[in-house]
């Protein structure tokens, strides 16, 4: 199951994307995350990496 992006709590800093080891994670037009979930192999690495806690396991 592919995680969750809070846009609300998203600050934009990309620490997600730089983590992501199937490059599920992209930075949209408003500098928010977005996850492909098609691409997200759930492997949770982007969860522990965000500073506000903006991304949760769906």
């Amino acid at each position: 199951m592919p995680v969750t992006v809070d846009k609300d709590m998203c600050i934009g800093c990309g620490a997600c994307v730089g983590v992501c080891p199937v490059s599920a994670l992209s930075l949209d037009d408003e500098g928010k995350s977005e996850c492909d979930a098609d691409a997200c192999i759930s492997c949770l690495s982007c969860v522990g990496t965000c500073p506000v806690s903006a991304i949760s396991e769906a």
